[in-house]
């Protein structure tokens, strides 16, 4: 993969017609520094949010070695990290898959919310006694851009009955949560934490490890959360004032919160009309969230290799290449005003749930990938003096 400077000197070699992922691995590095240096615990990663080997191998090489893995796929990736711990923490698996991740590739770590898992767990490891279990709660996700909590998670009725079972046939017991993706609030993981005591109360269990999950939000254009320090802070102060502080080990599972900074899409406009610009990358690529789910990202243009500065800003809308009007990205995307066909369009903040969703639908799948070492438009792990000297960067 080849390496820039800056995506500027990039385009001064390179006009692409696909879309180019640039990498910023040193930005994943600088977050991953970060949490093991603040969280009072083990960090995992979420490889769900950005499976790129040259971002897997930044984190790694920063200190991360373990990992959050869903799928056989994201094991394989894993599989050449001498020292890595997996752990399977999406609560639904395939029994061929729990296996091939046990006997396989020593993988003992597992999720789960139904006595029907749990008996899943057990059939398909032969019964084995040397399982790590993790019992999964259904948690409040007020505060979150993204609730995740209708699909997975044990309600608080059945949750001392699934703790005192999973008790029965595991080495190491845990319970996990997730309070939401992009959690613009830091008590909800105290919330959770104080509900997580609630049922360690009624089961009567002893508990080997908290997990307080994901969630751990990254900045955007209108949605620039509290310092990652007070969610640290929070979970140091409701854990520590906890019936599971004293046995305990913490953990958590960031996925975006590492690696949204470590990556921007670099698109080309290929027609404008009005305030809508047709680009080469959109809803069925990079640009998932922000066709679905309305994300808007940080975007600056770049006209014959250099940045177009001091410019009038006016809003715009995206639509992507496919043939399908659901390709459509409605920001607003702040441009400048005489923004035309043939420019270029950096949207930053891609490094978590970008390039993982793209598909080839219409055969519009190619991209091409570079590393930079420019830094990123946003970031929540430099100091506030840095932003503006990032900004003008």
């Amino acid at each position: 993969m080849e390496h820039f400077e800056s995506v500027c000197d990039y385009l001064k070699e390179a006009r692409p017609s696909d879309p180019v992922i640039c990498h910023r691995p040193h930005a994943a590095a600088r977050s991953a520094r970060w949490f093991q240096t603040n969280f009072p615990g083990d960090v995992l990663y979420a490889v769900k949010a950005n499976s790129s080997p040259v971002i897997l191998r930044s984190l790694y090489d920063a200190g991360i070695s373990r990992f959050d893995v869903s799928s056989p796929a994201e094991i394989e990736l894993l599989s050449g990290y001498s020292n890595a711990t997996l752990y399977c923490m999406n609560p639904v698996k395939h029994p061929e898959h729990i296996r091939s991740a046990y006997f396989s590739f020593g993988v003992r770590n597992f999720a789960l919310d139904t006595l029907e898992e749990l008996d899943k767990l057990s059939a398909a490891t032969n019964h084995a006694k040397d399982l790590n279990l993790y019992v999964r709660l259904s948690v409040d996700n007020t505060g979150a851009r993204l609730p995740l909590d209708s699909k997975y998670g044990v309600s608080a009725k059945e949750a001392p009955k699934l703790l005192m079972a999973a008790r029965l046939r595991s080495e190491f017991l845990g319970i996990c949560f997730h309070v939401g993706s992009q959690s613009m609030d830091p008590n909800a993981y105290g919330v959770a934490i104080e509900f997580a005591n609630s049922m360690i109360r009624k089961s009567g269990v002893i508990l080997d490890a908290l997990d307080v999950g994901g969630g751990f939000p990254a900045a955007y254009p209108g949605l620039f959360p509290p310092p990652m320090a007070s969610y640290v802070s929070e979970i140091d102060r409701a854990f520590n004032g906890s019936l599971t502080s004293e046995t305990c080990n913490l953990l958590c599972e960031p996925g975006r919160s590492l690696v949204a900074e470590s990556a921007s899409l670099l698109v080309n406009v290929t027609l404008r009309k009005g305030d809508c610009l047709y680009v080469n990358d959109g809803a069925y690529g990079t640009l998932f969230d922000a066709a679905h789910i309305d994300f808007r990202y940080p975007v600056r243009t770049i006209r014959e290799g250099q940045r177009v500065d001091n410019y009038q800003v006016a809003p715009f809308h995206l639509f992507g290449p496919t043939c399908d009007s659901i390709d459509y990205m409605p920001g607003p995307f702040l441009l400048p005003a005489d923004i035309r066909a043939g420019d270029y369009i950096e949207i930053g903040q891609l490094g978590a749930y970008g390039d993982v969703m793209r598909t080839n639908f219409n055969g519009f799948g190619k991209r091409q990938e570079i590393v930079v070492s420019d830094e990123p438009m946003l970031s929540l792990y430099v100091e506030p003096h840095e932003q503006q000297e990032i900004a003008e960067q």
